[in-house]
């Protein structure tokens, strides 16, 4: 009986959490659920994703700071009013330039050679550059080296998908 009111009690907290998380990330996915640059899948890239919240009202959904950092180029006249990424652990928002970011270590990035991952607690962002190496910085260090590495990167994504689309046609 007690272990019957154990695992209900722990189902019951499962499955709070997992909607909490749910609530917590639900909203920008469902706004955006796909990156408008690459059309990657939000919710895939929970860990990566941005939200950029213009002050005229207007908003952008991201899959990485790759594209994030496009549509801050290419809209000038609009003043950002927010600019959210997810912690890389726990996949919530938070304010990106109180983020922990983390650039480069061996872990694939989003869109990008570079790896730029951002987490909410310095004592994470350290123990993932423990286990998988990179730097410690702040938001301004991120969005530099992602427009530095902007060039190579838009190069790199190219050649993947010319290979995509000739393995495709070869196929057919």
């Amino acid at each position: 009986m007690k272990r019957r009111i154990l695992g209900g009690v722990l189902a019951m907290v499962v499955l709070l959490t997992g909607v909490a998380v749910y609530a917590e990330t639900g909203p920008d996915i469902q706004a955006h659920k796909s990156c408008k640059y690459c059309g990657m899948d939000r919710e895939k890239f929970a860990h990566s994703r941005m939200l950029i919240e213009y002050a005229d009202g207007s908003s952008l959904g991201s899959c990485s700071i790759h594209c994030a950092a496009i549509d801050l180029a290419q809209t000038l006249d609009k003043q950002p009013k927010a600019i959210l990424v997810a912690d890389y652990n726990k996949k919530n928002l938070l304010d990106a330039e109180k983020a922990y970011w983390v650039i480069g270590g061996n872990k694939p990035g989003v869109m990008t050679k570079t790896a730029k991952w951002a987490f909410a607690d310095k004592k994470d962002a350290e123990a993932f550059i423990k286990e998988n190496g990179g730097k410690l910085a702040n938001f301004d260090d991120a969005m530099k080296t992602t427009y530095e590495d902007m060039y190579n990167d838009t190069k790199m994504i190219r050649a993947k998908r010319a290979k995509m689309k000739n393995m495709k046609e070869h196929k057919h």
